[in-house]
């Protein structure tokens, strides 16, 4: 048995490499691609290798005991006063370190501000609800459009905006949840793109309130009284705010009697409505609060960009907030976070490799799936429902 494991390892580990050769030879030529394969298929025998030497020192006394001195540091900052510490010497730093960036670094933690938005209400519908939604930027859209129109046309300022177009984008998840309550899995990811079609399309061709392909342009920046936004640390700072209440009330939802309706609902729809949860208001509240986050983070991309089109809502950014939930881990708040920010980051980081990035990104991604299912930061009971046996069972039982 352990032989046939062994060879199926290998097998993955061949096929893999083979893989990411193939990809890698339209951009690098044949020979260099060949030399990166042979380089990913050693690094990933050397990581089992040392995987499985870790594996098999488990309940021994070794000089060097890894699986302790990890534990040992985990139950270390677990500890709350530990926590709370980290957690104040990271918002000290989110607040003071951007004092001395300059304007492109604080245009890209914004950014990633925007995109932490999303993804932690994307979080809600996918991560927390089990609900697959692929017309998830229909509501970011919404909320844009919602500020953009209200404020040229209206003379509506932000504030307000704000709050109408997380009630509109509310407005529509619900409408959006109402006809997919009977649907799951694939069909329902299927209506959901088909929502975002048709929005795109609206935008696209209503001229009149939308003004098209053209977008709408000169919508007025937020401002509190006399002081307007106009420098990019003032949009950082207001996105930080933004992303910390959003932190805030989503975690405590979540340890809430909706977050467990919730997760029940993930793990067995069926089993949830026999223990007396409303499966049909849980949905549809899923979907509510989900796109709402949206339609906030929608409404701040408008003021703080002054112009929006149909091009700035496409399925491609939909594909990217997923991916920042899976990579951090579905129905984990701090691996979604990470994941936003990974995205976002790294690719300015490495913008010298621009040709490679994507390359890059869908090799991260493939590898999450067959390596890291439950993202970077899973959820304890995410990763007891990929991998039900063995010692993560154990550990999540504790």
């Amino acid at each position: 048995m352990k032989r046939d494991f062994l060879v199926n390892r290998l097998k993955k580990t061949v096929v893999v490499a083979i893989w990411s050769g193939f990809l890698m030879a339209p951009f690098m030529g044949i020979t260099k691609s060949a030399i990166g394969a042979g380089i990913i298929f050693i690094g990933f025998i050397l990581f089992s290798k040392i995987n499985s030497f870790i594996k098999s020192t488990r309940g021994k006394r070794v000089s060097f005991d890894i699986q302790g001195r990890i534990s040992n540091l985990h139950l270390f900052l677990e500890r709350p006063r530990i926590k709370r510490g980290l957690l104040s010497l990271l918002l000290l730093l989110l607040i003071f370190t951007p004092l001395v960036m300059n304007n492109y670094y604080l245009d890209v933690l914004t950014i990633a501000g925007i995109y932490t938005l999303l993804a932690l209400g994307l979080n809600i519908v996918v991560g927390l609800a089990g609900l697959l939604d692929l017309g998830y930027v229909g509501f970011y859209a919404v909320g844009a459009y919602s500020y953009g129109i209200l404020n040229t046309g209206f003379g509506v300022s932000f504030w307000p905006a704000l709050v109408i177009g997380a009630l509109l984008s509310a407005v529509f998840g619900i409408l959006l949840g109402i006809i997919t309550l009977r649907l799951r899995g694939d069909y329902l990811a299927i209506i959901t793109l088909g929502f975002l079609m048709i929005l795109h399309l609206i935008l696209n061709n209503w001229d009149e309130l939308t003004h098209g392909p053209n977008g709408i342009l000169g919508i007025d920046p937020p401002s509190v009284g006399r002081f307007v936004f106009s420098e990019p640390i003032h949009f950082y700072y207001l996105i930080l705010t933004l992303a910390g209440f959003a932190i805030v009330i989503i975690t405590r939802i979540n340890n809430s009697r909706t977050g467990r309706a919730w997760i029940a609902i993930r793990e067995d729809e069926i089993a949830a409505s026999a223990m007396g949860i409303n499966v049909v208001r849980m949905k549809i509240l899923a979907f509510a609060l989900g796109a709402s986050w949206a339609g906030i983070a929608g409404v701040f991309f408008a003021g703080r960009y002054a112009f929006i089109s149909p091009e700035s809502f496409t399925f491609f950014e939909t594909v990217l907030v997923l991916s920042m939930v899976v990579l951090g881990g579905m129905g984990s708040i701090h691996g979604v976070i990470i994941g936003a920010a990974l995205l976002v980051i790294l690719p300015e980081i490495f913008r010298g490799f621009q040709d490679y990035r994507m390359l890059a990104f869908g090799g991260a991604m493939a590898l999450m799936m067959i390596f890291r299912p439950q993202g970077l930061i899973g959820n304890p009971r995410r990763k007891i429902e990929l991998m039900p046996t063995g010692d993560l069972w154990t550990a999540g039982q504790k």
